[in-house]
């Protein structure tokens, strides 16, 4: 039975040193993008997300580019394998959006690369000139966690899943906001080992500079239906592409509403996670139990993957 497909791409966190390695090794349609990478940008980005060391490849201009190649390379093995399978909708998480964008074709793969590590670069300048943080509350309702937000002057950063938000701000406030947990009833809140308060109004310096980018580069509409960050529902024509690529810097990733969107309103019953882990098969497991999701980072995982989809597609 054929099934309606979405395309899910990884987000800052998820990087893992190695990532690629194996699928370059095996495969030339991702050695040939990462070697791609590493002309356009000057650096060896394959070096950094196959050796590492760690302490590089989560610098927040380094992990954006990787995941951002290792998402597209992904892809195009499966396209290498698959042929060009049917899909109904792509998303990613923060960053990931960037890539959801370049496999629909809204812009070529350099452009998206440049684009990218732009931003990775906007926002480490953006953390590393302000004093930001971010947290984790877990086990409370949303209407709560907005109140905490306001109390403490802090951004709704991440609406991950049900019963998992992340705010995000200035140190102080974001320290504020876990003192006031447990008074609205949340179950823990939890500081995040994070460079800066991203999504927040502290990375505006970034969405400027960003918006300015994306002012110069040309859009084509999406071959598929690409569901933005900030509004969590597609977006087509060039203005709202261009808008919601720039604020999702400082808006909020209204995750489980794209989610929602993919499968009650286009008919999404299987989500292929490209990149590193299983993080957004989890999100996507606790917003609606029983969603079929394959994850796709490696050859282990590829190889299971294809003896699943060459059923379906």
């Amino acid at each position: 039975m054929a099934k309606s497909i979405a395309l899910l791409f990884s987000g800052q966190g998820a990087q893992q040193v190695g990532m690629g390695s194996d699928l370059s090794q095996r495969f030339a349609a991702a050695a040939n993008r990462f070697a791609a990478a590493d002309a356009a940008l000057g650096y060896s980005i394959s070096q950094i997300a196959f050796g590492g060391p760690t302490e590089e490849l989560t610098q927040t201009s380094r992990c954006q580019v990787a995941l951002y190649v290792h998402g597209i390379a992904v892809l195009e093995v499966l396209r290498e394998q698959l042929g060009n399978f049917p899909v109904v909708a792509a998303a990613g998480l923060s960053l990931g959006e960037f890539t959801a964008h370049a496999a629909a074709g809204t812009f070529d793969f350099l452009t998206g690369l440049r684009l990218v590590a732009n931003r990775g670069r906007y926002m480490e300048e953006a953390c590393d000139s302000t004093s930001g943080a971010m947290a984790a509350f877990i086990g409370g309702d949303e209407e709560n966690v907005r109140k905490i937000a306001h109390e403490a002057e802090v951004d709704l950063a991440n609406m991950n899943s049900p019963g998992q938000i992340v705010l995000s701000g200035a140190v102080e406030n974001v320290r504020k906001a876990v003192e006031l947990a447990k008074q609205y009833g949340i179950r823990r809140a939890l500081p995040l080992n994070v460079a800066g308060a991203f999504h927040s109004r502290l990375m505006m310096p970034a969405e400027i500079k960003l918006r300015g980018d994306l002012s110069t580069i040309q859009i084509t509409k999406p071959a598929t239906k690409v569901v933005a960050n900030v509004t969590a529902k597609p977006v087509f024509d060039e203005g709202e592409i261009r808008d919601s690529l720039a604020e999702q810097v400082t808006g909020t990733v209204r995750w489980t509403e794209s989610v929602e969107y993919m499968l009650d309103q286009l008919g999404c019953d299987l989500f292929l996670e490209l990149g590193p882990g299983q993080v957004l098969a989890g999100l996507v497991g606790r917003i609606r139990k029983g969603t079929e999701v394959l994850s796709i980072g490696d050859q282990p995982s590829l190889a299971r993957a294809l003896n699943r989809l060459r059923d379906l597609i």
